[in-house]
Order: structure tokens, then sequence, then C-alpha cells
């Protein structure tokens, strides 16, 4: 590099060396000097609100395994991102967070736009914040921003001011960051032995898979660990992704999320081993025990957090890819049972002559037509335990859903994992609630000409809302209706189209199957998405 080497030149060249391709922005004044007249090697991907920016990368790091680069506007950016930060935290998607800031010079007089106490506006949500005190420090920052997004699986998020991309960069300063983090993958072999004796001991174990071990290596891993074991795999409740493939004749189904039904689900076993889950994620809270008297509970993760909050008698620090191989290795076979360990699923077949479609129809239909490799999206809060009982994740990243619960993640981050370029089809399923607050998404998927497929469940209203309204009163004695109204009047395949998004209204069973058969084969290859909206009733 030259002596006139900018700032801005040094931090492309630190994003290029880590392998940097796209940048996900909807930029503001603060970011104009980074961003015009980008290179050409870095693809420039625009949304038209904040979350979207951050779901579209959360989607592309997870499609990769790598971070994503995102760019967000001083205050008003970052504070329309916060939530899809902290749903990217827990979805435990790396990113880099580029974030704007007033002109360095005349912060002290807080000008306008000025980020007042940006770090405090993002936090808890990313994983690592840095404002670098001077402008050479930023392309160290942006590098060490990446080892920890990596390390950690979530956004760290570098906060720069404007004027710092024009000032000289500091060539003789080393950057504060290795080249190359290697982490070591092998389990310790005292490890292994403590949980292959964990096993050993227990006379019915059972296996709780997550969204940790949603990788190739670890559904290997324990697949051989449950065949070996004979025994069952339950999914955690509210996963974000599947930890096992859901075909297999051993998975049992997905955890109850209260406490009553869990215990119910574990009953007689008597050793349970948690693989890339806590023990357990629950909502609402029910009072009791998570479990009967008498069972020991084990968890296998490489989150920190999770293993350090999880009530179990034993957490092992690892990906469980390092662990469960080779654990299947050690446990001795034992034989299957006379009874059923799995589940049994009965596909509805088509609704009777006037009935209108339901979820169930719906799902049915994508059960028996969806591509084995199909990345399907989730957010349809109301519906969910009818697509988990109805459709099964069958390779790793087969399912994807927001693990922090709120809404607004399902249409960006399926765009950004279509954009992540694994070549598999992918498949958003949306309510029409959800839909609405990130719709402008669909206007990057159309200008980028990105292939997905989005299918709103379209039923007029906030379906989970009223559900949870009615358990409240059923609870409670309470009379009163809830005060929010339905929005039947919405179009969103009118506002996909406005968008610019092609889209159709599908209002019977016949019409869904001969869209799909007609669309379904083509989305390897599609490059234009394409919005249905189905008429559903709750």
């Amino acid at each position: 590099m030259s002596s006139t080497t900018t700032v801005r030149d040094a931090a492309f060249d630190v994003l290029r060396r880590f392998g940097a391709t796209t940048v996900f922005a909807n930029p503001g004044s603060t970011e104009i000097a980074l961003l015009t007249d980008l290179p050409g090697d870095l693809e420039f991907v625009l949304a038209l609100h904040e979350g979207s920016v951050v779901g579209m990368a959360t989607g592309w790091a997870l499609a990769h395994d790598r971070p994503a680069v995102a760019v967000l506007h001083t205050t008003a950016g970052l504070g329309n991102a916060v939530g899809a930060l902290a749903t990217a935290r827990v979805n435990r998607a790396p990113l880099v967070v580029l974030v704007g800031q007033q002109d360095r010079r005349h912060l002290a007089l807080e000008p306008f736009l000025t980020g007042n106490r940006l770090d405090d506006l993002a936090r808890p949500a990313p994983v690592w914040v840095a404002e670098p005190p001077r402008p050479q420090d930023v392309p160290g920052a942006l590098a060490r921003a990446w080892h920890e997004a990596r390390e950690h699986r979530g956004p760290a998020l570098v906060i720069v001011p404007m004027d710092d991309w024009s000032a000289p960069a500091d060539l003789d300063e080393p950057l504060a960051a290795p080249a190359r983090v290697a982490k070591a993958t092998a389990a310790e072999p005292a490890v292994l032995a403590e949980l292959t004796e964990f096993l050993a001991e227990a006379s019915n174990p059972v296996l709780v898979a997550g969204a940790g071990a949603d990788d190739a290596e670890s559904w290997r891993g324990l697949t051989a660990l449950a065949e070996k074991l004979a025994c069952p795999v339950w999914q955690e409740a509210f996963g974000a992704r599947a930890g096992f493939p859901q075909d297999h004749p051993q998975f049992a189904g997905h955890l109850p999320a209260g406490r009553e039904e869990l215990r119910k689900a574990l009953s007689g076993h008597d050793a349970v081993l948690s693989v890339g889950a806590p023990v357990f994620r629950q909502y609402p809270r029910e009072p009791g025990p998570l479990t009967e008297p008498g069972t020991r509970i084990a968890v296998v993760t490489q989150d920190p957090d999770e293993a350090n909050r999880s009530p179990a008698d034993l957490a092992v620090l690892a990906h469980p890819s390092a662990v469960c191989g080779p654990l299947a290795e050690l446990v001795s076979k034992r034989e299957a049972g006379t009874g059923k360990i799995g589940r049994t699923v009965d596909l509805p077949g088509a609704p009777d002559d006037g009935e209108q479609l339901r979820p169930e129809h719906v799902f049915a239909l994508l059960a028996r037509e969806l591509p084995k490799n199909t990345v399907l999206v989730e957010e349809s809060p109301s519906s969910r335990p009818l697509l988990h009982a109805l459709v099964p994740a069958r390779e790793p990243m087969g399912f994807v859903s927001a693990a922090m619960g709120g809404l607004g993640f399902g249409v960006p981050a399926a765009i950004g994992l279509r954009m992540g370029g694994r070549n598999r089809p992918v498949v958003a399923v949306i309510g029409d609630g959800s839909s609405l607050y990130s719709i402008q998404s669909l206007w990057t998927a159309a200008h980028y000409r990105v292939g997905v497929l989005v299918i709103v469940l379209a039923n007029g209203g906030y379906a989970i809302m009223d559900k949870l309204a009615a358990r409240h009163g059923e609870r409670t004695s309470a009379a009163g209706a809830p005060p929010w109204p339905s929005f039947a009047e919405i179009s969103v395949s009118g506002l996909a189209r406005s968008l610019g998004c092609p889209a159709r209204r599908v209002e019977t069973y016949d019409e869904l199957e001969s869209v799909l058969a007609e669309v379904l084969p083509t989305l390897v290859d599609r490059t234009e998405p394409l919005l249905l909206e189905v008429a559903v009733t709750p």
C-alpha cells in the first residue's frame, strides 16, 4: 500500500483478507464517505428498512457459516435494527456491523445526527462493540470484529465517525487482531469418557437436539448415537433450526414448552442428553420441576451462556460435531425395545367441498411436494405447531426461524439465505401479520432477482394474539375482548406487487396444488421472487 492509503482503503483490504464479498445496507449521510465509489469486488445490497438489512445479513451469514457485513446509519438506523440484532445474536449469526457516526471533529458540540451513546443503544445484543479511539484504529477494529463475530456467533459492532474514512492510515502500526484464528475441534478423551459413563449408567436414555447441532457432521454423529442407544430423539422447543433429521424413525417430535407436558414427554427416561440446545427453553412459565425426580441431565453446546444457565448435572462446552460421532463409537449398542420410539405423521388430504383452506392443508401439500433439500423459513406463530408436526426438516439447514421470537425476521432472512448461494430452494412460510413487519424487503428480492418463494398464510389478523387472549380469558374469567382489530382489508399480494415482486392470491386447494406443482420444480434456477397470498381460516 502507498503512503496515501486512507483508513477506508485499509478497511476494505481487511474485509477482502477475510473473504467479505457483500455489503447489506440502508445508508444515511454518515455512511456516504464509506459507500460512494464502492470497490467493484464488493456487492452492495440495499434494503428499505434497517431490520431487513440485518435480517438479510443474518440469512446470508447462516447460509455461508461466516460473517456477513452490514452498514447502519447512526442512531435512527441502529435503533430500527436493534430487534433484528437481538435476533441475530440468539440465532447465532455472525455479523460485522458498521455503524455510522457524525464527524469526529465536532462531536463535542453534539451536531445534528449525533449518535449519542450508540454502544448503549445497541446493548446487550452485540457480542462486541468498538468505538476506535483514532481513525487509524478502524481497520484493526474491523479485523477484531470479524473474529469476535465468528467466535461468539453474533453481531460485532464498530462505530465509525464519518470523517475517519478519509484520514490517512497508519501503515507502521500493526493491526490489533490476528490474521487467522484456529480453533481445536476434537473433544477431550476424559470428557468423552464421562459422557459415555453418563449414558452407560442409564436404563432408558433420551436425546434432545437443538439449533446448535444443525450441521451435517453433527447430524451424522447424533444419528449414529441415537441408533446405538435405540432411543427417541426430541427437538428442543422453539428451536430456530433442526438438530436432527426429522424424518428419521427415532424422531419423537418437538418438546413441549410448558413444564407439565415436558415432564410427561420425558417421563420414564432416567438420563437426558441435550445436544446443541439449552435445558430447557420454555414459554409461558409453569410451576414445578423440569423433569421427574431421579432424571439426570447432561448438555453439550458450544455456547458458554447456554451451558452456564442450564440446570444440568454435566455441561460440556464443545461443538456437537466434535462430541457426537466419537461418543457414538464409544457407547455400547442397545437392543431396541418392543414399543415404537418415533412418531406417526398422518397428512390431511384436501378440504371437503365448501370447506375453507386451513394451514394444515397448506402444510400437507408442502410435506408432499417440497424438494428434500429445501430451506424452509418459518414465521407463522399461530400455526407453527402444525408446521412442526407435518413438515419435517430432512437435511441440515432444512428449517430456520427467529430464535428471539420477534416478528419481521422471516422474509428478509429467506432472501439472505437464498442470496447465500447454496443452490438450494428457499421457501418462507409467513403469517400475514408477520409479513407486514418487513414487507419492504420484497423490493430487494425483486431488484436483485432473488428467486425465493414466500407463502403468506392470510387470515386477516394476529391469530396468535387472539389465541393468547382467549387462553388468558379462560384462566382469569376475563369477559372483555382484546382491543386490536383485524386487518382483513389488507392485500399482501397487492403490497408485494407494488414493490415490484410478482404475487398471486390463492383461495382454493386445487389452485394452490397447481401453482406449487408449477413453481417448486423451478426454485433452484429461479431468478425472480414470488409471493403467494393463501387465504386460510385460523
